[in-house]
């Protein structure tokens, strides 16, 4: 792991930090509209509260020197989807370009295989972030699916690229 930054828990104390970095419109056209814009004190309250309440971590706070910079997480699913999550990120723009992201995505990766009976993680990028499709094509995802005009973003709608990661089957020894 980077001397950089660490994943950790969300906790109190966070929501300044939190809301200052989240509060970027550039970051919130790349994620669901579920996620805040403006990105208020409030609206940093009432994750970091969602977020404790967790009893098996499934988000964290992208940390450098106790500031959160971003936040990375994954979604379980359900029924005959149960065996799939979902990974999701935002980063604060000045760590853009940085390696931060991929880094994560290959810390969370490593946890959501190795504390949830899970054997697909997945993740859904907007077309016109390509960006994050390197990110996840450097932390080893694979380039699966487009769904076509799937994604309504600022009145119009967009196609959204699929990026897969399995979990690594263990070989035994004499397998080659």
């Amino acid at each position: 792991m980077s001397p950089f930054f660490h994943l950790r828990p969300y906790r109190d104390g966070d929501e300044a930090s939190l809301a200052k970095n989240a509060n970027n419109y550039q970051i919130w056209r790349n994620v669901r509209d579920i996620f805040p814009n403006p990105y208020t004190l409030q609206d940093a309250h009432q994750w970091i509260g969602l977020c404790k309440g967790e009893t098996k971590p499934t988000v964290f706070a992208i940390d450098v020197d106790g500031e959160v910079i971003g936040g990375i997480g994954i979604v379980l699913q359900k029924d005959v989807f149960r065996k799939n999550a979902e990974i999701g990120y935002w980063l604060a723009e000045p760590f853009w370009g940085k390696g931060v992201a991929t880094e994560a995505v290959q810390e969370m990766t490593q946890y959501a295989f190795k504390h949830f009976d899970i054997h697909r993680l997945y993740a859904g990028v907007f077309e016109y972030n390509p960006a994050s499709m390197r990110v996840l094509e450097k932390a080893g995802f694979h380039f699966e699916a487009i769904l076509h005009q799937s994604v309504f973003k600022e009145g119009k709608l967009w196609n959204e690229h699929i990026y897969v990661k399995f979990r690594e089957e263990k070989q035994s020894p004499d397998k080659v």
